[in-house]
């Protein structure tokens, strides 16, 4: 029997990554979107013309993590037999200015869809999309799923209360919820106003004349940079085994911002120390210093182990982008020449 599974937040780079992964495995996928006056789905939008997926069965409905009854309405049409929770106010630093939109989304959200699953009734598999950003100012290195939470921003704190009600709700009322602990994880479909894209972005604009200068924030920030391609079989692996649990997902590496900015501007002969200025816009109220996983447990277990290292992931992402900029440049080429043949005529 064909598997349908319902994805909240499948336009961001994990749903996309996800929706790719369950259809190739034969799944029906449902995906969760928001209303907009202009398309968002540009990071699924291949996988209708994809030719290794045959008979794509996706389908998209309009809903919001804030909307409990949209919610229990869209639960009750599908009959999903997975769930995976992967909509969120995503940036941590957007959360300092939107703290009770954060909470709305990324807490209260997280609760409407258990509480609506307990409701419908069926035995449906719930994935939990939480964060290393709960660990926070870590009380020890590397952290694991015994490490206590420290969280350090609105966001942090709202994905800790999601935490809590998954663990909640599997031992309250038996339902199969778990918890990914997913460390930083990157890819050419991570939006441009996180670090590591926006690095990549603008170090390739650089190198096309296309931009001249890079403003950031802590350059000392360390964190566990993984590809996103990698983390989504173990969000799918954990609904998969005979009992419910918690897990790291991480490559148990850690990497400053600054060691990131060398990598990638070093790819295109560059010296990033030429081009990249401080901004203190770009700090944090309270800053999280260094975060890096173990995820034995998840090795053992799921058998799961990333695929990708962080040399292999800066230039996945360094090509991507430059494939962009050199696009970029073109145009703009081609519309300075038309200016030009427009002054002459």
């Amino acid at each position: 029997m064909t598997k349908r599974a319902l994805i909240t937040g499948i336009t961001g780079q994990d749903g996309s990554y996800l929706a790719e992964f369950l259809l190739k495995k034969g799944y029906e996928v449902h995906g969760v979107i928001r209303r907009a006056s202009s398309f968002n789905t540009a990071r699924i939008d291949h996988l209708y013309k994809d030719p290794h997926l045959q008979d794509v069965r996706l389908f998209l409905h309009f809903g919001d993590l804030t909307d409990g009854i949209g919610i229990q309405e869209t639960l009750s049409s599908i009959k999903p037999d997975e769930v995976y929770n992967l909509a969120a106010q995503s940036h941590v630093r957007v959360s300092f200015d939107q703290p009770v939109y954060t909470a709305q989304t990324d807490a209260i959200g997280t609760l409407r869809l258990l509480e609506g699953m307990r409701n419908l009734g069926r035995e449906a598999r719930f994935y939990q999309a939480s964060s290393s950003e709960m660990f926070g100012m870590a009380r020890e290195t590397p952290q694991t799923e015994q490490t206590p939470f420290n969280p350090r921003s609105p966001y942090a704190c709202s994905k800790a209360f999601s935490f809590w009600q998954v663990l909640n709700y599997r031992e309250s009322y038996g339902m199969f919820a778990c918890n990914g602990i997913l460390f930083n994880h990157e890819s050419p479909r991570r939006g441009e106003t996180f670090v590591t894209r926006k690095i990549t972005r603008a170090a390739t604009r650089i190198k096309e004349g296309l931009q001249e200068k890079l403003f950031l924030g802590n350059l000392d920030a360390r964190r566990d940079w993984g590809f996103a391609g990698d983390y989504i079989e173990a969000m799918w692996l954990m609904l998969q085994q005979d009992h419910a649990d918690d897990f790291v997902i991480a490559t148990g590496e850690s990497h400053t911002v600054r060691e990131f900015l060398e990598a990638t501007f070093s790819k295109l002969d560059l010296d990033w120390n030429e081009f990249v200025d401080f901004d203190e816009r770009y700090l944090r109220p309270a800053e999280v210093d260094s975060l890096q996983g173990d995820s034995s447990k998840a090795r053992k277990e799921l058998g799961w182990s990333p695929r990708t290292d962080f040399d292999g992931l800066v230039s996945m992402m360094v090509e991507h982008d430059w494939s962009l900029a050199r696009e970029e440049r073109a145009l703009v080429k081609h519309r300075e020449s038309r200016a030009e043949l427009d002054r002459n005529a």
